[in-house]
């Protein structure tokens, strides 16, 4: 059986190996190294809660969108003027 404590050095040893060459680029915005795997994460827990706030919002998106539209509407009326 291995010893433990070779197989926790060979899992930082990869995880130290990945976060040297994590590279993220999207745009303009170039993140490598702990930056763009803290940019990854950030992200998806972003995404989930985003995702949660408009399921638990779903009955009033339409209502929320007509808003809006009238909203923008009225603001275009007004620059016409």
């Amino acid at each position: 059986m291995s010893d433990p404590a070779r197989t926790v050095r060979a899992v930082f040893r990869g995880l130290a190996r990945l976060q040297k060459t994590f590279t993220i680029e999207v745009g303009p915005l170039r993140a490598t190294g702990m930056p763009a795997l803290l940019l990854g994460v950030s992200s998806i827990v972003l995404a989930s809660g985003l995702t949660a706030a408009l399921a638990k919002s779903a009955t009033r998106l339409p209502e929320t969108l007509g808003e809006a539209r009238g909203l923008a509407e009225a603001v275009m009326r007004a620059r016409r003027v």
